[in-house]
């Protein structure tokens, strides 16, 4: 079967885009041939697979009439929205935050479900593989929530597992010892703001960067509060840091459960609490897979890989479950 689309010029120059990078990309996730000559873009196909590439480019077509760039990325959006049958205008036209030349906007459907879970429940959690955005998102979320003075402070907190929380025994002050365990939140705050605003916020405890230890004994009230890498709690740390809750403060819990460091003997918290709180009020749990991985297409392949080997390990291997 073959289809031929006419469309505007600023739609076929923007699809056709550098070295027709788009279009190769488009050709990629779709089963059928694709040609772009002038503004009429030819689809070649079985109809099936004709029919979906169509309701693809429409809604191309219609993003970019919207103003909205076409990257590889947002073709990708673009076809797994379609796959489970959601507005990809709804998704890619929700920005959580923006800020000079940064735009930050869910890119998959899972992503839109963590960010509107996020605004609508008190505590949040966003299970799954490296590279899906858990932290990233939920970063853009708090900065958005300080810039409109929803809450006072942002904290930001991740377990320091490799160095058992005793964090005497390394060299320099406070921030110079959990450096290498909280980097990756320093990136996605850089990535947000200015440094010299990061560091005034740091200064000032707008912003608060601190191991998981250093929760133990607070309230944290009117603040947004991310922990990161929430699988190598312990069941009674994970405790110890959702009891930490005040009035008017949100939380977001971020964790990879095939990814723990725990010793193998011990409980992981971030498993051990969806079995506790799955069905509370006020709080929800979002799963996501390697299908949500934004990042290089390299790394959906090698989580798909590490899940399958995952698949053949012996039993023992795997992360511990509770009976």
């Amino acid at each position: 079967m073959r289809s031929q689309i006419e469309l505007e010029n600023p739609v076929a120059a923007e699809l056709a885009g550098s070295k027709d990078a788009v279009l190769k990309t488009l050709e990629d996730h779709l089963d059928c041939d694709v040609f772009l000559r002038g503004n009429v873009l030819t689809l070649e196909g079985e109809p099936a697979a004709v029919d979906a590439a169509a309701a693809v480019v429409r809604e191309l077509a219609e993003l970019i009439s919207q103003g909205h760039e076409i990257a590889p990325g947002t073709i990708e959006a673009v076809t797994r929205a379609l796959d489970e049958h959601e507005s990809p205008a709804r998704i890619l036209e929700d920005v959580v935050w923006r800020h000079r030349t940064t735009k930050v906007a869910p890119k998959t459907v899972n992503q839109k479900r963590y960010v509107d879970s996020i605004r609508r429940n008190t505590i949040t959690f966003g299970i799954g593989p490296a590279g899906t955005g858990k932290t990233f998102l939920a970063v853009a979320l708090a900065a958005a929530a300080l810039s409109r003075r929803e809450v006072n402070r942002i904290i930001l907190t991740r377990p320091a597992v490799e160095a058992g929380e005793r964090l005497g025994f390394l060299p320099g002050d406070l921030m110079a010892k959990v450096d290498p365990y909280l980097r990756p939140l320093f990136d996605a705050l850089h990535d947000m703001l200015e440094p010299e605003r990061v560091s005034q916020h740091l200064d000032r405890g707008v912003i608060e960067v601190a191991p998981l230890a250093y929760m133990r004994g607070r309230t944290l009230n009117d603040s947004f509060i991310i922990l990161d890498e929430a699988q190598n709690t312990s069941p009674e740390q994970m405790k110890m840091f959702l009891t930490r809750l005040g009035f008017n403060s949100k939380m977001v819990v971020t964790g990879d459960i095939t990814q723990i460091d725990l010793p193998r003997e011990n409980d992981s918290g971030l498993v051990v609490v969806s079995d506790i709180l799955d069905g509370v009020e006020g709080i929800e749990f979002v799963r996501f897979s390697d299908e949500d991985v934004v990042r290089h297409k390299l790394v959906r392949r090698i989580v798909a890989a590490y899940d399958e080997h995952s698949q053949r390990m012996a039993p023992e291997l795997r992360p511990r479950k509770r009976a």
